[in-house]
């Protein structure tokens, strides 16, 4: 996005409003997830700078303080949902980890291997839908699954739906599924 002369002049006659952002609206350091303050800065600079081009007249301030609040929210959320989703191995203590811990992650590495068995023989479809399963699990929806392949939460859902009744068709999958309790 390029600002013109008048964009560029909100943008810095408002700068201070970032900082107002988040004053009022982050509370502590520890909600910052993996960005420092400075990031959210820039990131509430983005904001402003959106706010500026989309304006369409008005009380500016109002409208960039909800579009500078949005724009970290959403950040802060995706950084949320990332954090979720790593593991850290370096941390993680194999050797005081039971039994049980390593059984369940070979049961799920034995699953894995069966649905990828799977996949390698199905159509094209098929195979979409396992993609969207995969990352329905990670904690996608049908929209944000269907912005990263490219198509419609309808399609999306489908495609699962067809993944799912040729996962259960095949015989090594029914057959872990029973073995580990799983449905």
């Amino acid at each position: 996005m390029k600002l013109t002369q008048e964009q560029q002049k909100k943008v810095e006659q408002n700068m201070r409003l970032v900082g107002k952002v988040i004053k009022d609206k982050v509370h502590g350091t520890n909600q910052l997830g993996i960005y420092s303050y400075d990031d959210i800065v820039q990131i509430g600079y983005i904001g402003l700078c959106k706010a500026a081009y989309t304006d369409k007249g008005g009380c500016f301030s109002t409208y960039a303080y909800r579009l500078i609040w949005h724009e970290i929210s959403d950040a802060l959320i995706r950084a949320n949902r990332l954090g979720d989703r790593e593991i850290l191995l370096s941390t993680y203590n194999y050797e005081a980890q039971e039994d049980a811990h390593f059984s369940s992650f070979s049961e799920s590495l034995e699953i894995e291997n069966a649905i990828s068995n799977a996949e390698t023989s199905a159509t094209e479809i098929i195979q979409k839908g396992i993609q969207a399963l995969r990352m329905s699990t990670d904690g996608y929806n049908s929209y944000e699954i269907g912005e990263v392949l490219h198509t419609s939460p309808g399609k999306v859902r489908v495609w699962m739906s067809r993944a799912r009744k040729y996962l259960k068709s095949q015989p090594e999958i029914v057959r872990l599924a029973g073995t580990y309790d799983i449905g």
